[in-house]
């Protein structure tokens, strides 16, 4: 697991590099219509984890919680988006190694908000190259319930749609961090997202698999006075996921690998679990 996780970055970056010099190039065509790629799309999620990471180390791989989330995105004239919003413990329960039960001092809620800005469309040019079919200017946003405390952190950098090997058009971005709690810039980010349907039945229905890959790096590691870690220099997580897909609905299955997940040090001064695998289900309805 930890040797995955450290080296997954570069062979990310790698094999971006080594399509760039061998692929054609398959820019985005806006005519005289900016527009007219738009496109949007809306679902709600209902979902249940288990062992998801960061937790406390006593409780290991037990912990788990349901959650419902709002997944969105699209395209408009010049913005390309993608967010979330996640309620988690619905029924404010208390359970037996439920990692967000009431009292807990965890947040109630999660949200996630990434806009990119087409440097293509911006410009008017074909900035395409290789697989590269598009360039943005692109951010990410992470907030939680937590006012100055808990998750506000913010990413500045570059993005691209490439296309991959058989996955297909891939979002990949290149971030400088800056975190909203402390008003400091610290490490980058490397993040790709994708989404390959690879089964199709005669009904319409297919199966996807899809994920993503969010890889911090190059940030200053922290310490105690006593000389136990709080922060380490690298870490992240990354998600495989198995869908089944309809027009109207989709169940999916998705394994996570975490690795020192927001750059806390595994079982370090924080008393927290930040590396291992974590187990995740889903029920979909899409408007």
């Amino acid at each position: 697991m930890g040797l995955m996780m450290k080296n997954i970055k570069t062979l990310a970056l790698a094999a971006t590099a080594a399509v760039a010099v061998s692929a054609p190039s398959f820019a985005t065509d806006y005519g005289d219509d900016i527009h007219k790629n738009d496109y949007k799309w809306l679902q709600f999620n209902a979902m249940y984890s288990v062992g998801e990471r960061p937790v406390p180390t006593s409780d290991g791989n037990n912990n788990h919680h349901n959650y419902l989330e709002m997944e969105f995105g699209g395209r408009s004239g010049i913005v390309d988006l993608y967010g979330y919003v996640d309620i988690f413990n619905l029924g404010n329960e208390t359970s037996e190694n439920g990692d967000k039960n009431p009292g807990s001092g965890t947040s109630k809620l999660f949200m996630k908000f990434a806009p990119r800005l087409s440097l293509d469309a911006i410009t008017g040019k074909d900035l395409s190259f290789g697989p590269v079919q598009e360039l943005y200017f692109a951010t990410l946003f992470n907030w939680d319930g937590l006012n100055g405390e808990g998750v506000n952190t913010s990413f500045w950098g570059l993005g691209a749609d490439v296309m991959v090997p058989w996955l297909g058009k891939t979002g990949m971005n290149l971030y400088a961090h800056y975190n909203l709690n402390t008003k400091e810039w610290n490490g980058y980010q490397f993040s790709a997202n994708w989404f390959k349907p690879f089964v199709n039945f005669d009904n319409g229905s297919f199966l996807a698999f899809q994920g993503y890959l969010d890889w911090q790096f190059g940030a200053d590691s922290t310490y105690t006075d006593t000389g136990s870690q709080i922060l380490t220099s690298q870490g992240g997580n990354i998600f495989f996921g198995l869908y089944w897909h309809s027009d109207r609905y989709a169940l999916g299955y998705g394994l996570k690998g975490f690795k020192d997940v927001y750059l806390l040090a595994d079982n370090g001064a924080t008393g927290l679990d930040s590396t291992g695998w974590s187990h995740y289900f889903s029920a979909t309805y899409k408007f």
